[in-house]
C-alpha cells in the first residue's frame, strides 16, 4: 500500500528552510531512512524508492537541498551559497529531524550524497550507509567519448550559459534542476582534480572529517554508469579509511541491461533496493560504535 508523503519544512543551522517529505513506514517500523540526493536532482526523483522502503517498514524522508527542487528561492541569480553547505547544515538538518534513539537511522545516498556523508557533522547518529554511484567526478576515469562530452560541457557551454543566466540552466540541457553559479563553480572546479576536492590546495584538512567516520559503508556503482565508474568510486571512497567499506560493482544486467548514473532510482532498479534494505536491517547500533 502506498502512502502519501507528509510535505514540510526543515530548518538548517544557519535558518534556511528547506522543503522535505516524509513517507511514514506501513507496518511494525524498522527504522528510520534519510535519502541524500545528487547535484541538481529533486527530492520527488525518489519518490518511488521512498515508497518502496516505506512498504517494507522504513519511514523515509526526502529533502531538497538549497537552491534546489522546491527549496529554491524566487530567482537564482545573485543567489550565493556554498556547495558544501548541502551536506554540512542541509543534510545535517535532516539527521537532526529522523535521529530517534529509539530506531535506528540510515542513509543511502546518490552521487553527491556519498560526499556529503564525510562531512556531516552528526554522522555517528546513522547506524548504516548505502550510496549509488559515487565517484571523484574527474573526466579521466571516464571513457573515451564521455570524456570528451564532458570536456565541452565544462570548457564551452556551461560557462558560456551560466554568464549569460547568472546560474548554471541545466533544466535548459535536460540534465537536472538548475544550478546556483556558486554550486556549479565549485562542483567545476572539483571535478578538475583525480580525487576531487581532496587535490584541492585550498581544501587541505578536509578529508579529516571522513576518516572519522566509523559507519558501516556499501559504495555500489554500475560497471555502465559513465561519470561514476567503479575507479572513480574507489578514488573517492577511499577517504573513508577507518570506516568498514564495502565496494560493490553492479553488472546492468540485473535491472534489464542499462542504468547509467540515475538508473539507481528508477523502477528496473526494484531488485536492488530489496538488497539495501536488508542490509540495513542487517546492522545493530552498536556496529557504528565499533
Amino acid at each position: 500500500m502506498n502512502v502519501d508523503a507528509i510535505q514540510f519544512d526543515l530548518t538548517a543551522a544557519d535558518g534556511y528552510r528547506l522543503a522535505a517529505s516524509r513517507y511514514p513506514a506501513t507496518g511494525p517500523i524498522k527504522g528510520r531512512l534519510i535519502v541524500a540526493g545528487a547535484t541538481a536532482v529533486p527530492q520527488g526523483f525518489y519518490k518511488r524508492f521512498a515508497l518502496f522502503a516505506a512498504a517494507r517498514g522504513f519511514e523515509v524522508l526526502t529533502i531538497d537541498y538549497r537552491g534546489i527542487g522546491r527549496s529554491r528561492p524566487d530567482s537564482l541569480k545573485g543567489f550565493r551559497m556554498n556547495l558544501l553547505d548541502w551536506a554540512k547544515l542541509d543534510l545535517a538538518a535532516a539527521v537532526e529531524a529522523m535521529a530517534d534513539e529509539s530506531l535506528p537511522l540510515y542513509i543511502v545516498g546518490h552521487s553527491y550524497g556519498g560526499h556529503a556523508f564525510g562531512l556531516l557533522p552528526n554522522h555517528t547518529k546513522v547506524t548504516g550507509f548505502y550510496t549509488f554511484g559515487t565517484g571523484a567526478g574527474w573526466h579521466g576515469y571516464m571513457p573515451v567519448g564521455e570524456r570528451l562530452r564532458v570536456l565541452v560541457m565544462w570548457k564551452a557551454v556551461l560557462p558560456l550559459l551560466t554568464w549569460w543566466k547568472g546560474y548554471c540552466p541545466w533544466k535548459m540541457l535536460g540534465m537536472g534542476e538548475d544550478l546556483p553559479a556558486d554550486a556549479y563553480r565549485q562542483w567545476r572546479h572539483w571535478c578538475q582534480y583525480p580525487r576531487y576536492f581532496f587535490d584541492d590546495p585550498t581544501m587541505r584538512g578536509i578529508e579529516t572529517s571522513f576518516a572519522e567516520v566509523r559507519t558501516p559503508i556499501v559504495a555500489a556503482n554500475a560497471r555502465d554508469d559513465l561519470w561514476a565508474m567503479p575507479t572513480s568510486r574507489d578514488a573517492f571512497v577511499q577517504a573513508y579509511r577507518n570506516a568498514p567499506l564495502t565496494r560493490v560493482d553492479i553488472d546492468p544486467g540485473q535491472v534489464g541491461g542499462s542504468i547509467g548514473h540515475m538508473g539507481y532510482f528508477r523502477q528496473a532498479a526494484e531488485p536492488i533496493w530489496e538488497g539495501v534494505l536488508e542490509w540495513f536491517t542487517s546492522l545493530t547500533p552498536e556496529a557504528v560504535a565499533q
